[in-house]
């Protein structure tokens, strides 16, 4: 089985404003998305949050997003394709700074909230997204979601000349296509931790889901996203780091 990478959104304060658990989840994953000020964080926070990351040899992804503070970059907005590439450079760029002052870089990219879920349904947009990525180093890989079929962001990622993470989720429920089911919709969430447990593995070991539709629902899985916002949730992120690591034959500490 090939290895699966936890990775969770992290160094999303601002101000005295406390947003997760950074501290209590870092040691269990393998992978940081750091906000880069556009949603979330701030210059102070971005780099406790990298200096945090390097303390537990966590790899450290630019988490960019729109610029939307007050909606927490969950809301979509109508930005150019060179906008966005834009958006992308510099906040790559800003938390690349952050690096360099603790003797490390940025690793890879996750895109935020709207702007996640926008380019999985734009190509202009994802097309913008991975053009700000080859641009700013081909050697980034770029993490997004994975679907059912992923063939056409693959090709376009070949295209471009980029690497491709596929992200999978496992407290959250997928339609026929492979695509979240929307927050608003009852059950979208899983809150059981032994049913979040056990989509972990699955997706790990590639058996097949249950999507909403009662269809099965098989997805590459290079990266998982795990939540820290709450002391329940960094509790099933060190029951699913044990699971995986006993599939694994791994260790985190």
């Amino acid at each position: 089985m090939m290895s699966v990478r936890l990775n969770c959104d992290i160094g999303e304060s601002f101000g005295a404003w406390q947003m997760g658990l950074d501290a209590e989840v870092m040691p269990f994953i393998d992978c940081a998305n750091i906000a880069c000020g556009f949603h979330a964080s701030d210059p102070s926070i971005m780099r406790r949050t990298v200096a945090l990351a390097v303390e537990h040899d966590v790899l450290i992804g630019a988490h960019p997003a729109y610029p939307d503070l007050v909606g927490f970059g969950r809301r979509s907005m109508a930005c150019s394709p060179t906008e966005i590439e834009n958006m992308l450079l510099y906040q790559i760029g800003a938390l690349e700074g952050m690096c360099r002052a603790e003797g490390t870089q940025v690793g890879y990219v996750k895109p935020h909230g709207a702007m996640y879920n926008d380019m999985m349904r734009n190509p202009q947009s994802l097309r913008a997204v991975m053009q700000a990525v080859a641009r700013y180093n081909p050697e980034l890989p770029l993490m997004l979601m994975s679907t059912r079929d992923n063939s056409a962001s693959q090709a376009l990622a070949d295209k471009i000349g980029i690497s491709l993470w596929f992200e999978v989720f496992a407290d959250r429920a997928y339609d026929a296509a492979g695509m979240l089911v929307s927050r608003a919709q009852p059950g979208s969430v899983h809150h059981d931790a032994a049913t979040i447990i056990k989509q972990a593995t699955d997706l790990a070991t590639g058996t097949a889901l249950t999507a909403s539709d009662g269809s099965s629902l098989t997805l590459r899985a290079d990266t998982l996203c795990v939540h820290g916002d709450n002391a329940g949730s960094v509790a099933a992120v060190r029951q699913i780091r044990a699971a995986l690591s006993a599939l694994q034959g791994t260790a985190k500490a």
